[in-house]
């Protein structure tokens, strides 16, 4: 896998927040960025119209990336930006670049009032079946969103990265998954916060009937659990501080909460190689749509 990371680039607004979320990115991980521009040839009837030729549609596909790229360098000097034209259907273009890919970084917009975020059936479909980590990024997100604020609280980027939140499901914990999120914390020298949550067993009511309340000890177990599973992962990244949250209730709402006061979620998606129809995982999609930060998607078997 060649180490570049890759955005998909529009022209719009969150896709210039993804790219710019790429290059801050880039630079923490000293690897080049590429911007990716998709475009489908005007058919015919439309080429011939005055407004809208085929040399006008040139023009605008090739002015979105290049503007893109030369504000990139400007504003981080450090990190190499490529940019890159191909035509063809925008989801399986994306799906075709990642595979030689370390990062796919596309955006989403934000919808009206709280109902969340809006993500395309293009970024829907790469998420579903690419199979190295896509993040999605929210139109407007800046650099200060994912740093605490400074001593007058205000929003600094020049301060210390808030958490690394992972959603970890501790009947299935994946490795690629886990270990994604500890690089990150590391990388950021941010705190990794795990998240899970769980319900009731069946037999709590019963136990409850019979006048014995084992609540407490389920949480007990619960937490247990999620410490065992972290263990190694703790002595392989000592320097990453870890705090866990085992939580009863909907492990998505935990997530979606966690949010609000970290610098990048990270969730899993099992791989599932069927052609047809798209397979995110309830938690992951959920996460994806109402989560206000960055989200990162990392594929797994």
């Amino acid at each position: 896998m060649a180490r570049t990371i890759t955005v998909g680039m529009d022209g719009s607004p969150e896709s210039r927040a993804a790219a710019e979320w790429a290059a801050r990115e880039a630079a923490l991980r000293q690897v080049p960025v590429r911007l990716l521009h998709v475009w489908q040839p005007v058919p015919e009837p439309m080429a011939q119209a005055p407004l809208l030729g085929a040399e006008t549609h040139q023009h605008w596909t090739e002015r979105i990336p290049r503007e893109a790229a030369e504000g990139l360098r400007l504003r981080h000097p450090g990190v190499e930006v490529t940019t890159e034209q191909r035509a063809g259907t925008p989801a399986e273009v994306l799906l075709e670049a990642a595979r030689d890919v370390e990062l796919l970084v596309l955006g989403s917009r934000a919808l009206s009032g709280l109902a969340g975020f809006l993500v395309g059936s293009v970024g829907q479909s790469v998420v579903a079946r690419a199979e190295v980590p896509v993040v999605l990024v929210r139109a407007g997100e800046q650099a200060a969103d994912e740093h605490v604020k400074d001593a007058a609280g205000i929003p600094s980027a020049a301060t210390g990265f808030r958490p690394v939140v992972l959603g970890l499901d501790t009947d299935s914990p994946d490795d690629t998954v886990i270990t994604f999120a500890f690089e990150e914390a590391r990388r950021r020298a941010a705190m990794l916060t795990v998240v899970t949550g769980w319900s009731l067993p069946p037999y709590y009511v019963y136990s409850l009937a019979a006048g014995v309340d084992p609540r407490e000890d389920i949480i007990r177990e619960q937490a247990a659990t999620l410490t065992e599973v972290l263990r190694p992962w703790r002595e392989k990244f000592p320097e990453v501080e870890v705090t866990e949250q085992s939580r009863l209730g909907s492990p998505a709402n935990h997530l979606v909460d966690a949010a609000h006061e970290a610098s990048l979620v990270v969730v899993g998606r099992r791989v599932r190689r069927n052609p047809f129809g798209v397979h995110i995982g309830a938690v992951a999609h959920a996460v994806m749509h109402h989560a206000t930060t960055p989200v990162a998607v990392v594929a797994h078997d």
